[in-house]
């Protein structure tokens, strides 16, 4: 395993981080997903990443649950506040202060911890001020709840305006956590540039666009049983968009003569992409078994020439999705008092 600094701060993580999103307390049973992060310490992964909202919080009790024994200091927790956890009302969601304190402190319980190594909003809240939002964020810092400060899926102007106030407040705002891929690159335009110029770095999930770039999915085929595209709590429905696509699928399966002549797998190869960005500070991998975790793992550290990543461009012209404005934020309001 390799490591990278987290933006510019001091903060080392690994570059393949291990996330828990859509697995662990769903589509998983404990076992596999105790298996997986065990997987995932034997390989050199330190990062482990996930959310409040994850299987309506059970995924981070698991998280927690796979990591105990493991020594504290050898490891990064980072989880996400902003979305419906398990509560109820009006203030459920969002990054009001009362959300965010409250949502920490379940977070912690469920982890087992005292602290995070990073606390990150999970979309950015258009109805609360943002100026509360990073005050109730510097509070759960200076009460050592959470040692640096993150978000995902925000905007360039949001970053800008966020790190402005990070900075009046003197608390470390290091990262940036969006959906990044060779076919999902609408960070490149304006997020990638903002976050070099304010010195954060990417943490990005979905480097293989919810598996369609293993290649598993063929056009004019039925998704392979037990795959995510056929399980409902496995993020069918987020797969889908790419699956009604065969020229993208068809595209895809011309990756794999690449990959094989760098020696790679589809999966490596798709998670190397994304780590030649010198902006990305790790890759997040998901995993229903432990020879998955295995198989991404020893995409760290590996180098793509220049004419291989033309030749990936080549392939999948026409397929990239490049549009900044398709980082679409979720108004608070769109979540039902329940």
């Amino acid at each position: 395993m390799e490591f990278r600094n987290l933006g510019n701060s001091g903060l080392r993580i690994s570059e393949i981080a291990y996330g828990n999103w859509l697995t662990h307390a769903s589509q998983v049973e404990e076992h596999q997903a105790v298996a997986c992060v065990r997987q995932a310490l034997e390989e050199g992964i330190t990062t482990f990443d996930t959310a409040d909202t994850y299987a309506d919080t059970a995924a981070e009790a698991v998280l927690g649950r796979a990591l105990a024994g493991v020594r504290r200091e050898e490891v990064e927790v980072c989880t996400k506040v902003y979305f419906p956890a398990g509560g109820r009302g009006p203030n459920a969601h969002g990054l009001s202060r009362k959300h965010i304190h409250e949502s920490i402190n379940g977070s912690l319980a469920r982890l087992g911890t005292d602290y995070v190594d990073l606390y990150q909003a999970h979309r950015y809240d258009d109805m609360t001020p943002l100026e509360e939002t990073m005050e109730a964020f510097a509070d759960v810092v200076r009460q050592g709840k959470a040692l640096y400060i993150g978000v995902s899926e925000w905007n360039a102007e949001q970053l800008r305006e966020g790190h402005r106030l990070a900075r009046e407040l003197r608390i470390p705002f290091v990262s940036s956590q969006p959906q990044y891929s060779m076919i999902w690159r609408v960070i490149e335009a304006e997020v990638v540039p903002a976050s070099r110029e304010l010195g954060i770095g990417q943490i990005v999930w979905s480097p293989l666009a919810q598996g369609v770039l293993t290649g598993k999915y063929v056009p004019g085929q039925a998704p392979p049983a037990g795959s995510r595209a056929t399980d409902d709590k496995g993020g069918a429905d987020m797969v889908g968009r790419w699956l009604a696509d065969d020229v993208l699928l068809e595209r895809v399966q011309r990756l794999r003569p690449l990959a094989e002549q760098a020696g790679l797998t589809m999966a490596q190869l798709g998670v190397a992409w994304v780590l030649q960005n010198d902006n990305v500070s790790a890759a997040i991998i998901g995993a229903s078994r432990p020879e998955q975790v295995t198989e991404n793992a020893r995409a760290a550290g590996v180098r793509l020439d220049a004419d291989l990543m033309a030749a990936i461009d080549e392939v999948l012209a026409g397929s990239i999705e490049r549009d900044p404005g398709m980082t679409r934020m979720p108004r608070r309001a769109e979540f039902p008092v329940r």
